[in-house]
């Protein structure tokens, strides 16, 4: 097959046709369903979409496709036409900027054969909205750091009622960014003035951990990978290791299950304190940038994916990974002359 065919028809194997959106750096997410498709044995066909040529993921994909930011009004449109032309039969997303459309727009997709990797949008909804996200777990008895607004912290701090240090960020914030560690209320009026929605949180002090949770195409949460988070650069995993901690996996999954998230991978932010309290402070949707570390170490995500979305039950243990793989990342290149540089603009 071209790189810029898509899957032949007629073929032995089975076809699929995947569309990631807003692919940007995923390049070994792209290359972990790649290596599953092979594996397979699968006629696939892998296409992206972004704003920009230069997006190293896009140009190693099958095709790439130029769209509009996710906030313009026909960002749903181009994905559709790409859907219709390409016979796209599963559309992965990879970062929070287009979950809420996506979930809404489900059943369009849906109709026309393509499967999303989506959550409901009152769970994309409870997860974006950090505010709600601290109601849930507090409701449904999960250890999680204390969120107020920042009026009420100061007010609180008034009447010495309030321990600092304390963790300002945006309720609807993405990739931490705005994100600051404040002293005092001096400091908190200071960042509460340039961080946009910000919202007051408890600081947490302890062993940071990422979880990667599979949940099938008939929501059941089948594996929980915990990765702890060794070095972070930009908000995204540089060192991690895997940590088959049952306390942390049993109580991730109750965490997946009560919200009712899923299919595809949820990823679970926590902390573990030094008096050995679990501590959920994010839950993300979608895969997140350490994903690879998990499929690395044995919870080959796509290849779960792309069994079912071919009507295969994959064999899936829920603890069957290797304990203890770290995961060093570097930056790497990919190399294109003018000529080599892909990308399709898709009308409006």
């Amino acid at each position: 097959m071209g790189r810029s065919d898509p899957p032949r028809q007629g073929s032995s194997h089975p076809r699929v046709a995947v569309l990631f959106t807003c692919i940007g750096r995923r390049v070994s997410l792209l290359r972990c369903f790649q290596t599953a498709a092979s594996d397979l044995g699968l006629d696939a066909f892998f296409c992206g979409t972004d704003t920009s040529k230069l997006s190293p993921a896009l140009q190693l994909c099958d095709e790439a496709f130029l769209v509009e930011p996710t906030t313009h009004d026909g960002y749903i449109e181009q994905l559709l036409s790409i859907v219709r032309g390409y016979g796209v039969t599963l559309l992965v997303p990879t970062v929070d900027l287009d979950l809420r459309l996506l979930a809404q727009h489900k059943p369009r997709f849906e109709e026309l054969g393509c499967r999303v990797l989506i959550s409901d949008p009152d769970v994309i909804d409870t997860c974006q909205d950090k505010r709600r996200t601290f109601g849930f777990l507090a409701k449904s008895g999960f250890g999680t750091p204390v969120t107020m607004s920042v009026r009420t912290a100061l007010a609180a701090d008034r009447r010495g009622e309030l321990t600092w240090s304390c963790f300002l960020k945006r309720w609807d914030g993405y990739a931490s960014r705005d994100n600051a560690v404040v002293h005092n209320a001096a400091e908190m009026r200071f960042f509460a003035r340039r961080i946009p929605n910000a919202l007051c949180q408890e600081y947490i002090e302890g062993t940071e951990y990422t979880c990667d949770a599979y949940v099938d195409f008939e929501k059941e949460v089948r594996c929980i990978v915990p990765r702890r988070r060794i070095e972070v650069r930009a908000g995204e995993v540089s060192k991690g290791r895997v940590v088959k901690d049952p306390e942390i996996m049993g109580q991730a999954k109750r965490v997946v299950e009560l919200l009712g998230a899923g299919p595809g991978v949820i990823t679970l932010q926590l902390f573990v304190t030094k008096d050995g309290q679990i501590k959920f402070t994010e839950i993300n949707p979608r895969f997140g940038g350490g994903a690879p570390l998990s499929i690395q170490a044995g919870a080959d995500f796509p290849k779960w994916i792309l069994q079912e979305l071919i009507g295969q039950r994959p064999h899936i243990g829920f603890d069957d990974f290797t304990d203890g793989l770290t995961m060093l990342r570097y930056d790497a290149e990919v190399w294109l002359k003018d000529t080599d540089i892909k990308g399709t603009k898709v009308d409006v």
